[in-house]
């Protein structure tokens, strides 16, 4: 989503006829400032979109900034001051709040599993098991905590499932009825199949003509043998049930590629405040 029209939708939407709590007790003229105040540890993300809410809003309203997007921080630093009319302030708090919040969290927690991974070739990747119509900003927040993006959306490369496979009827038809399609529709897309057990792998690896072959929810044992037929002729991705806590014993079987859907669908939002001051 374009990010002019995100701000323009999530405000429309928090602040409906406006804001009244604001409007009724704060006089018209007042002048404030805030602080953004750290009250976690980790990695913040999302200053530069707080800054774009805020000049949406009211481009008269001051960012002092402290800090930027993907740096280490902990409790009492300070990332920004905001300084202006302080019904204005008061009226952006939550919009930006929610977002850093919620993209400090997912780079905090990629971080995590990108520190996890030190000294392998293995990379993190994120999935589309996100918020709809927050995904770009889910997406920039995996990059912030040293991730890498998966695929944006389901037009920029082909995946194909298991349910793609059992609907096409078997992964022979599947890869030919792609190559196929993506010469008739003369679209250069990158192909990744998705195989749930090693006689599945030997298919794909018969039929060939992708570029990665993902392994799901393979044994540990399964893995390293998977790794060991492709034997460098794709890329190789493990997922299904990895965590920070199992990350590196994946990446230890040698795979290129490890997916998480957990970054983006179920992380811990990260303590942040704007406090007046």
């Amino acid at each position: 989503m374009d990010l002019n029209t995100f701000i323009r939708l999530a405000l429309a939407e928090d602040l409906g006829s406006g804001d009244h709590t604001s409007l009724a007790c704060i006089p018209a003229t007042a002048q404030s400032q805030a602080k953004l105040l750290v009250k976690d540890t980790g990695i913040i993300a999302g200053i530069q979109i707080a800054e774009a809410i805020y000049a949406a809003y009211n481009p008269h309203l001051k960012l002092d900034l402290r800090l930027q997007d993907g740096q280490d921080v902990k409790p009492d630093d300070i990332a920004f001051y905001l300084s202006g009319s302080a019904r204005d302030i008061l009226a952006v708090e939550r919009l930006s709040l929610n977002i850093m919040q919620m993209m400090s969290g997912i780079a905090t927690a990629t971080a995590q599993v990108v520190q996890a991974l030190a000294g392998t070739k293995c990379r993190v990747l994120d999935t589309r098991k996100t918020t709809p119509l927050n995904r770009f900003l889910q997406k920039e927040a995996v990059k912030l905590g040293g991730g890498t993006n998966h695929r944006i959306g389901l037009y920029d490369m082909v995946m194909i499932k298991d349910n793609h496979v059992d609907y096409a009827g078997g992964i022979e038809a599947a890869i030919s009825a792609t190559k196929s399609y993506l010469v008739a529709q003369q679209l250069d897309l990158q192909i990744e199949i998705e195989t749930r057990n090693l006689q599945e792998l030997e298919e794909v690896l018969r039929m060939g003509g992708v570029h990665r072959i993902m392994l799901d929810n393979y044994s540990f044992e399964d893995l390293r043998t998977a790794v060991a037929r492709i034997d460098g002729q794709y890329e190789t991705e493990a997922s299904g049930g990895i965590s920070v806590a199992n990350a590196r014993a994946y990446a230890d079987c040698g795979v290129d590629f490890i997916s998480i859907g957990a970054l983006t669908h179920t992380v811990k939002n990260f303590d942040l405040s704007l406090k007046a001051c």
